[in-house]
Order: C-alpha cells, then sequence, then structure tokens
C-alpha cells in the first residue's frame, strides 16, 4: 500500500467517523420524541477505503399499518365508552339514583302507602311529590341527553376541523418528500413528520395508504373514500345549534361519501369520528325513546276511564292531553312534554284528593261517587296497571312487551350491560394498541444503550484513524527528511 492510499483511507475514515458520530448524537438527542425513527449511516467500499452512502431511517411497514389500525380502533372505542359514561351520571345519575326505574319504585311505594290509608290527605300530597320526581326524571334526563347530543354534534365539528388541518398539513410534509427525493436530498425529517401525522389522522378516520413513484403517498378511508391523492380531499359537516328529541345529526363526508356510524357496545366504529355519530344518532336516540316510551307507559296506566267516554289523560298529561298517547308508538319528545295534571297539583292550586277519587277530567270520570274517604280501589288499580303488560315501540331497543316497571327496569339493564361491554372493549383495544406501538418501537424506536456503544466504538475507530494519520505523517516526514 502506497502512502498515499494509506493517507486517502484516513481522511476517509475520519469523515466516515464523523457522519456516524453525528447519526449517532442525533439519535440520542431524539431517543424521548415517538415520532423519531432510528437513523443508521450506511458505509460502502470504495476501494480503497469507504465512504457514507445513505442515512438510513429504521422502519417496518406492517407494524406501522397495524399501529395505525389499532388507533383507530381504540379512538372510536374509546370515544363511544366516555359518551356512555357521560350519559350515565347526567341522565341515571350517580349509582342510578335518578333512574326513571328509582323514582318509579319510590312512587310505587308512595302509592301504596296512600292507598293503604286513603284518608291521610298528607299521604296523597306526597304521592303527588313522588309523581312531580318521576316527571322531573324524565324531563332532566331528555334535556341531558340533548345536550350531549349537541356536545358530540360540537366534537364532530372540531374532529372534522382538526382532519382538515391534519390533511393540509401532510400535503406539505408530503411535498417536501417528493421534492427531497427528487433531488437525492435527506428527507428523513420528512418522513418522521408525515408518519406522525398520519397516526393523528388514523385517530379521527381509519385509513390505509399507499406509496408512488418519488415517495408520493396516497390515503383512502378504510371504506375506500379518497381521503388524499396530491392534494387533500373535502372533508365537510354542518354544524346543529342544537337538538330535539328525533331530530337526525347531519352527516359528515369524506369527498362526498358519508362516514357510517359504528354498531354495538363492541363497536365496530374506527375512529374519533365515527364513535361520536354512533353516539349521537344511535344511543343517545335509543335512550331518548326509551324515556318517551316511559312518558307514555305513565300517561297510559294513570289514565281516566268512564263508560262511554274516551280514555282521558289523569295524574300525568302532556301537550297532546286530555287525550293519550297512542298504544305501542313512540312519540319523540314525550318525556320532555310530560307533566302533572294541573287538576291535582297542590303547587298550582290542584286538589290531590282527586288521584283518589277520579274525576281529573271531569264528574263524569268520578269513580268514588259516594266520597267515601277510605276508598282505595282507584289507587290500588293505578298501582296494578303499572305491573301489568304494555306495548312499547320497538325503537326503544328493550323487549316490546312487558310492564311499565319492568320496562324501566330492563332500560337500566340494557345500559350498563352495554357500558360494561365498551368498558371490556376500551380495554381490550388499547392494549392492542399499546402492544401494536411497542412492537413498532422496538424496531424503529431509538435504544439509548445501544447507541451508546456505537458511539464508544466510533471513538475507538477515530482512534485507530487518527493514529494511522499519525504513522503516514511521521513516514512521509522521514522520506522528506531523507531526500533532503
Amino acid at each position: 500500500m502506497s502512502l498515499s492510499s494509506a493517507l486517502s483511507i484516513a481522511q476517509s475514515a475520519l469523515r466516515n467517523t464523523s457522519r456516524q458520530t453525528s447519526t449517532v448524537s442525533r439519535n440520542v438527542a431524539d431517543a424521548s420524541n415517538p415520532d423519531y425513527a432510528r437513523r443508521t449511516a450506511v458505509l460502502t467500499s470504495t476501494g480503497p477505503g469507504a465512504r457514507v452512502v445513505e442515512i438510513q431511517r429504521a422502519t417496518n411497514e406492517l407494524l406501522f399499518r397495524q399501529n395505525l389500525s389499532a388507533l383507530a380502533d381504540f379512538s372510536g372505542q374509546n370515544t363511544l365508552f366516555e359518551g356512555l359514561q357521560k350519559l350515565a351520571l347526567d341522565v341515571n345519575g350517580s349509582d342510578n339514583k335518578s333512574s326513571p326505574a328509582t323514582v318509579l319504585g319510590k312512587f310505587q311505594q308512595a302509592l301504596q302507602l296512600y292507598a293503604a290509608s286513603p284518608s291521610n290527605q298528607n299521604l296523597g300530597t306526597a304521592a303527588i311529590d313522588a309523581a312531580r320526581q318521576v316527571v322531573r326524571s324524565l324531563n332532566d334526563g331528555t334535556d341531558a341527553i340533548q345536550k350531549i347530543r349537541t356536545e358530540a354534534d360540537g366534537e364532530i365539528a372540531t374532529a372534522v376541523d382538526d382532519l382538515n388541518t391534519l390533511l393540509a398539513d401532510f400535503e406539505q410534509a408530503n411535498k417536501l418528500i417528493m421534492t427531497g427525493t427528487r433531488t437525492a436530498r435527506d428527507v428523513n425529517d420528512s418522513l418522521d413528520q408525515r408518519d406522525a401525522i398520519l397516526k393523528k389522522i388514523s385517530e379521527i378516520v381509519p385509513i390505509s395508504t399507499f406509496k408512488r413513484g418519488d415517495n408520493d403517498m396516497v390515503i383512502t378511508t378504510a371504506s375506500g373514500a379518497t381521503l388524499f391523492e396530491t392534494v387533500p380531499r373535502a372533508v365537510t359537516f354542518e354544524q346543529s345549534p342544537g337538538f330535539a328529541p328525533g331530530m337526525a345529526g347531519s352527516k359528515v363526508y369524506i369527498d362526498g361519501v358519508p362516514i357510517q356510524p359504528g354498531t354495538g357496545a363492541n363497536t365496530d366504529a374506527a375512529g374519533k369520528l365515527a364513535g361520536l355519530v354512533q353516539l349521537r344518532d344511535s344511543v343517545a336516540n335509543t335512550m331518548q325513546a326509551q324515556l318517551d316510551e316511559t312518558a307514555r307507559g305513565l300517561i297510559t296506566a294513570f289514565s281516566e276511564s268512564a263508560p262511554g267516554l274516551a280514555n282521558q289523560a289523569g295524574l300525568f298529561t302532556w301537550s297532546g292531553g286530555p287525550a293519550v298517547p297512542p298504544a305501542g308508538t313512540l312519540i319523540n319528545g314525550l318525556a320532555r312534554q310530560i307533566k302533572i295534571n294541573p287538576a291535582v297539583d297542590p303547587t298550582v292550586g290542584g286538589n290531590p284528593k282527586l288521584l283518589r277519587d277520579g274525576g281529573i277530567n271531569g264528574a263524569s270520570y268520578i269513580a268514588n261517587t259516594a266520597n267515601n274517604a277510605s276508598y282505595a280501589d282507584l289507587l290500588i288499580s293505578y298501582g296494578n296497571r303499572i305491573d301489568e303488560p304494555m306495548v312499547f315501540d320497538p325503537a326503544a331497543g328493550i323487549t316490546a312487551n312487558s310492564s311499565l316497571s319492568s320496562f324501566t327496569t330492563n332500560s337500566i339493564g340494557w345500559f350498563e350491560a352495554m357500558r360494561k361491554q365498551a368498558d371490556s372493549a376500551t380495554q381490550s383495544k388499547e392494549a392492542l394498541a399499546v402492544r401494536t406501538a411497542e412492537a413498532l418501537s422496538s424496531e424503529t424506536a431509538v435504544n439509548v444503550d445501544i447507541e451508546m456503544s456505537l458511539m464508544l466504538d466510533l471513538e475507538h475507530a477515530y482512534q485507530a484513524s487518527a493514529r494511522l494519520l499519525k504513522a503516514v505523517d511521521e513516514m512521509l516526514s522521514a522520506l522528506l527528511a531523507a531526500v533532503r
């Protein structure tokens, strides 16, 4: 080997060590950045010596796609579960203390006490007060459900804005990658940025990706709608200022294709948007239907009847009173309309005794015609009607034929079963998201211990190159001295 070759090798080694050291230092500096992928300086032989030809970025496309899918599934499931938690507290209260089933049970007890001592008007007033709590539960539950629907609608609007912003950011990162790839520049930082954006997008809507020439990327939704191709596609949504029972919410469109809501407690909703749409249009609406059917059952059970006359709303009435709602038919918003009949409400000058005697709708409907103070037949019949089978609208999601008391109890059972299943599914999907993230991290993230070990090896390589350069210098000096 000539001295010039040895000198060239030593210089090349120093340059390579410098590039490698810089790469390792960058790895260590960004070790805590979850969106940073480990870099490796790739050497190739140039004869004599070697040179760094590429700074390679650690990737695993399969694990990355699996992580995107797991993130979308967890985001959709968690969105639904958090909505269920809020519905449970705002509608039914802590431990279901303010649920229709609980307050109806207390009303039944008050009614039984009044029936046992019908001459005690204090018990009559107490029964009316208990009935008022039932009405308040239905009224407040309706308000809470519609408020949660409005809040979910606002979250959908925010998520759509976030998605459009992310797509604009993705476009910029994608352009930098394409330009850098064409000009052979280092685009690893832009690739990190693009992958980080993809993770955030997948939390909002499930995505699939594929690459084209110059590292260009196309994004589609799991259902096949194009989300990004060269430029972002339109994601549109019209937010509603508020909701009424039965009112449909606006759809979210991606490139003209509507996002479909998820179904079930272990939801198939992937991404936050599908979870929010399911909460707003499916779960909340079913709960509202159950409240509305409970209200219809109460109005029907406590209606007054008389020979040859149509049944009329009694203790409980509504905006369509004194008519009784049609049997087996859901009336949207009835739970908000139901109220105590003013004729028996002492707070507005009504007579609680009419609950015992009848006649809320006039003399023709009086049952206690003898004005007997111990008359309890009507009170007992009301209590029996609560436990008699009724026909409920299937839209409520519960067995169509059951008693009113069973219906309200089944309503809690339906909701709690859904909440429990959603909780279990959330934990499972979160675990999968964490595991795929950990698997991806083990393949692409920085291990500081390994990097420090590499740094030590590079230090030794630097020292060896320095000694070779020194030896060449000494030999050249000796050669020049001999020539002189």
